[in-house]
């Protein structure tokens, strides 16, 4: 009876010690509250992104700069995060995670702020070209502060989640985000067909429509609303705590052996503990960040996994920056229309598809092998659909001087002295200028001038321009007749008006298909590490990723992109601007031949990758087996203690222990 009484009053005293905050779980924040927290922030940084990617038109066109700049800028994100990933991603994992998650917010805001700032300075008149270095440092300012997000956020669901959970809440965090882009691109149609200098100007007097190559939308508009959104993310983490209930089935050091014997061993099997938290020895800390790197880089599975991500990150970034563009060249639709199809149509499917990935991740219990091939399986079907992409071209629009001569025969032209001819040498016109018009006979010309056009009736956009003697040309027996030309480009052929829909629709479903290894993948990084790792190892991939693949992609698929180019629009001081009109067919064998040939060499490297992880797995459940003879010993010596924690187990088992649900 003595004994009963001195054990019952020893492990009730290491039950208050190691877990008395337990009582307190359902009055403390709880994992839903953080999957909540995380998921806004998650949101508010995908729909700036988005945003950032639905205004590259706009940016290259009120800059006056090329495609190779437009990429600069948008890899100066991930040179933010290049700048501070590797540090924060593991001394952050030490500190207390949802506070740093909050400053990183209110630093994507401001960067968010300052991006916008050039059109309140410059006003109308973009005098200065070199604005854009706002721009830039703003998206820098945004690339830091979104740098705990991912890495510190997955690390801390999977602290605190039931392992057969976490998956599945992974999942559901990122389909969130993926709202966020539905919301930017969506954004970025709405601006995109507001005038850049709405308010300032009579739109009346205003000439051009939003499918013409000079258009400007209200492109600073959208990043005023999304630095909002994303300052208001970063509130609900001040008040999370540093730590959250952990599973039981999580072993936990912290507790001796017989605090954590007494929590695991009593009927109601408690689900969760609270950490306790440690004073912060950053000497230590420092100490250890050195052989950490060392164990983690050491790890030939987490190589070639890097290695693989790296290339398909390139692809895939390269490919998404500037699919809206290619819309718009290829296919003839405006900025605005590209942007509201990629947010109805590619985004959800990609939501979709990352959802249904966590699902069969959580109903067949898949491994690290099951999850490795199952992403593999996923990317290479979508990779043989996107073949197909090759066939659905358009040809080149008809533009007098540049596809075609004015005599109606179809010809590329890279010289400035082709958009003169016999029709237009006496109008001292400008082969500088892109002011385009579209003849009755359905070809473009370079501007009225050129059309060799000598009177104009109408103003504003309902400008028509008669006696165009270029025109002529091309109409057997109509020489020097009344052939008018009015405002803008000609409208693409129904040909390719009839491939559009085909285009979107293989869109979709190669981009679902795609999307559902991506939460397995993402998985099986974290899976096939150290735990004591994980943080460390998720912002060693997002550095690695960013710097290889999210600052050099953009800029050299923008720089082949610019190759394209046949007409060159020119600043106000003289220099070359952004392009007015791309060889379509150049344009469409170089964006997705690089695209896919990328994810070519990446198939390649996933054959090493399987044959490595198999010795990981073979290792790992010879470890288990090896383990399994202690943990017996471990059974027996809980089943003697047994009787004399009975009275403690039915006091623990009339707590009311949930598990915890998102």
């Amino acid at each position: 009876k003595g004994k009963f009484q001195y054990n019952l009053q020893f492990h009730t005293k290491q039950y208050t010690l190691c877990s008395f905050d337990y009582f307190s779980h359902f009055f403390s924040p709880s994992l839903q509250m953080f999957l909540a927290a995380l998921s806004f922030a998650y949101f508010s940084k995908a729909l700036s992104g988005s945003y950032m990617k639905s205004t590259i038109t706009q940016l290259e066109r009120r800059f006056d700069i090329p495609s190779y700049l437009i990429g600069v800028i948008d890899g100066s994100f991930e040179m933010g995060n290049l700048l501070v990933i590797a540090f924060v991603s593991y001394f952050g994992a030490k500190l207390h995670r949802p506070k740093i998650i909050a400053m990183g917010c209110v630093l994507m805001s401001l960067g968010t702020f300052l991006i916008a700032m050039p059109h309140f300075i410059i006003g109308r008149e973009a005098l200065d070209v070199s604005m854009w270095a706002y721009v830039f440092l703003g998206n820098v300012l945004r690339g830091i502060g979104e740098t705990p997000v991912q890495p510190l956020g997955i690390s801390y669901i999977d602290d605190y989640a039931r392992p057969e959970n976490a998956a599945l809440y992974i999942g559901c965090v990122q389909t969130i985000s993926i709202i966020g882009p539905v919301i930017g691109y969506l954004l970025g149609s709405l601006c995109a067909k507001i005038y850049v200098d709405i308010g300032y100007v009579d739109m009346e007097t205003i000439t051009i429509t939003p499918g013409d190559a000079r258009w400007v939308g209200a492109w600073w508009l959208g990043y005023l609303i999304a630095g909002t959104i994303t300052l208001t993310s970063a509130v609900p983490f001040w008040f999370l705590p540093k730590s959250l209930p952990v599973p039981v089935e999580k072993h936990d050091a912290s507790c001796t052996p017989e605090q954590t014997r007494f929590i695991k061993d009593s009927p109601s099997a408690m689900e969760h503990k609270f950490r306790p938290e440690e004073p912060t020895n950053f000497r230590q800390m420092a100490k250890e960040f050195v052989p950490a790197l060392k164990s983690l880089l050491g790890s030939p599975v987490y190589i070639i996994y890097l290695c693989v991500t790296i290339i398909q990150f390139n692809s895939l970034i390269g490919m998404v920056t500037y699919k809206p563009k290619y819309i718009e060249q290829h296919y003839g639709q405006s900025a605005s229309k590209a942007n509201f199809l990629m947010g109805m149509i590619n985004i959800p499917a990609v939501a979709l598809g990352m959802f249904s990935g966590g699902v069969v991740m959580k109903k067949f219990k898949l491994g690290i092998m099951g999850a490795a091939k199952f992403a593999f399986g996923t990317s290479l079907l979508g990779y043989f659909l996107s073949l197909f992409f090759l066939a659905m071209g358009c040809d080149n629009a008809k533009v007098a001087g540049i596809t075609m001569s004015y005599t109606g025969v179809e010809g590329l032209s890279y010289h400035e002295r082709a958009l003169f001819s016999e029709c237009n040498s006496g109008c001292l016109c400008s082969g500088k200028d892109w002011d385009p018009v579209c003849g009755e006979n359905g070809i473009t010309y370079v501007s009225a001038c050129l059309a060799g056009c000598t009177s104009a009736t109408g103003t504003g956009r309902n400008t028509v321009f008669g006696q165009c003697r270029c025109l002529a040309l091309t109409k057997a027996g109509s020489r020097y007749t009344n052939l008018t030309a009015s405002l803008g480009h000609c409208p693409i052929r129904d040909s390719c008006d009839r491939m559009f829909p085909y285009f979107l629709f293989l869109s979709v479903i190669t981009s679902f298909i795609i999307s559902l290894g991506g939460t397995p993948g993402f998985v099986l990084l974290i899976r096939c590490i150290k735990p004591e790792l994980k943080s460390l190892a998720l912002g060693v991939h997002t550095l690695a990723t960013r710097t290889l693949a999210g600052i050099p992609a953009p800029i050299y698929f923008g720089a082949i992109i610019d190759t394209t180019c046949l007409k060159w629009g020119n600043t106000k001081c003289g220099g070359r601007g952004a392009c007015r009109i791309y060889n379509t067919t150049a344009y469409r064998m170089v964006y997705l031949g690089l695209t896919l040939g990328l994810r070519t060499v990446a198939f390649f490297l996933c054959i090493l990758g399987f044959a490595l992880l198999q010795r990981y797995v073979r290792q790992e459940e010879k470890t288990a087996l090896a383990n399994g003879d202690v943990e017996v010993e471990s059974d027996s010596l809980r089943k003697e203690e047994g009787n004399s924690v009975l009275h403690c187990d039915k006091f623990v088992c009339a707590l009311n222990c949930r598990e915890t649900r998102l």
